[in-house]
């Protein structure tokens, strides 16, 4: 039996990749049943040499299903009669030319939650264009603002679009919507764009452009390496340190440890200074080692971390003691998250094979092991 706070709700999962199986990840490590359906001619995920790796398909289990044969569309709907919420990452109109789209759907289960992932959203000129994480960021105002002033704007990873402004929020618009449909009794659709997901990411920096206290021009500004007291540093055996001292308390502590005596830590915000400190902060950082910087800062309010590669940041004492990474048939990966004081969750079973557990859903699903024998001669799963 499923722990977490989402025991006990069902979640179709149609297979695409990025944000869509990271909602679903997210879903599951918090006690949903997800059910990955995938096409039965799909291919593997490109880059991964076996299913174990494919971290973000872990907790599910795997139905193939040929959604192009008229048995294979009547099982889908028979699936999703009993299901709380779909979640699906296709092109819009996709869903539709398969004959599952919302109103399919909703005419089966009126209590359906339908969620939808794109880059460009359902609607607007760009909705059918193609498009990545970089593309979706690149509309927001997002992209510009990040990196040096005298480079273009670098490749932030995927992060930005198509897990915090994608995949989070489907999660987060799915269990909105289950909430809802437990009052009213009536699902619905769910539009959750990496765009409008990207956007609302940049609040606050918004919030402070408006407020006259943020410019256009990259690396002149409070939050995006602008500023002596928050940058990344380069230390005397090549590694980084990165250094967030943003209030004047924290960068006078700093100060002091270090045996900066000459700087007006009342003038700590005026962006007329920074220039001219950050220079001294970096060939200060630059006469020591990353590790003799984290014996004399690590742990103070002098708001210092070392900058970690990925086997480092396993081995950090921190995230040792949190467990924050766990280890799943020898792959290292994070452990579900947020935490719960009385209804933990848990990742509940490693990456499947495609269509490794066909037979095992659709009888939990109430269908017969004599019919579960005539699809699959016809070729159905």
């Amino acid at each position: 039996m499923a722990s977490g706070p989402l025991a006990g709700y069902t979640i179709i999962e149609m297979a695409g990749i990025g944000p869509g199986p990271f909602a679903a990840m997210m879903l599951s490590d918090m006690g949903a049943e997800v059910v990955r359906v995938e096409a039965k001619s799909a291919q593997a995920p490109i880059g991964y040499s076996h299913p174990r790796f494919d971290v973000t398909t872990r907790g599910r289990r795997s139905i193939t299903v040929d959604l192009k044969h008229p048995q294979g569309l009547a099982l889908l709907l028979r699936l999703v009669e009993k299901a709380d919420a779909l979640i699906e990452g296709f092109r819009p109109g996709v869903m539709e030319r398969l004959g599952l789209g919302p109103e399919v759907c909703l005419a089966k289960n009126p209590k359906l939650v339908f969620g939808r992932m794109t880059g460009w959203g359902q609607t607007g000129p760009l909705a059918k264009a193609a498009g990545h994480d970089l593309n979706y960021i690149a509309i927001t105002g997002v992209l510009h603002a990040i990196g040096r002033a005298d480079a273009p704007p670098p490749v932030p990873l995927n992060l930005i679009g198509d897990y915090g402004g994608g995949g989070m929020l489907l999660a987060f618009g799915v269990v909105c919507a289950l909430l809802e449909a437990q009052r009213s009794g009536q699902g619905q659709v769910v539009d959750a764009a990496m765009t409008d997901g990207t956007a609302l990411l940049s609040s606050i920096i918004l919030g402070m452009k408006a407020d006259g206290l943020w410019s256009n021009r990259r690396a002149s500004n409070l939050l995006d390496g602008g500023a002596h007291f928050y940058d990344c540093y380069a230390c005397a055996d090549g590694k980084f340190v990165a250094f967030g001292a943003l209030e004047p308390h924290f960068f006078k502590l700093f100060c002091e440890k270090v045996g900066l005596t000459d700087i007006d830590i009342d003038q700590h915000l005026n962006p007329k200074r920074w220039a001219t400190l950050k220079p001294r902060l970096a060939e200060l950082f630059r006469s020591k080692t990353r590790d003799e910087w984290c014996a004399l800062l690590e742990g103070t309010d002098c708001c210092f971390a070392p900058v970690l590669d990925w086997d480092e940041a396993v081995q950090h004492p921190h995230n040792q003691a949190r467990r924050t990474y766990i280890d799943i048939d020898g792959v290292t990966q994070p452990a579900p998250a947020p935490r719960f004081s009385r209804t933990p969750g848990a990742v509940q079973r490693p990456p499947a094979r495609r269509g490794e557990h066909t037979d095992e859903i659709l009888a939990a699903f109430g269908i017969a092991a004599e019919q579960i024998a005539t699809l699959r001669s016809a070729g159905v799963i």
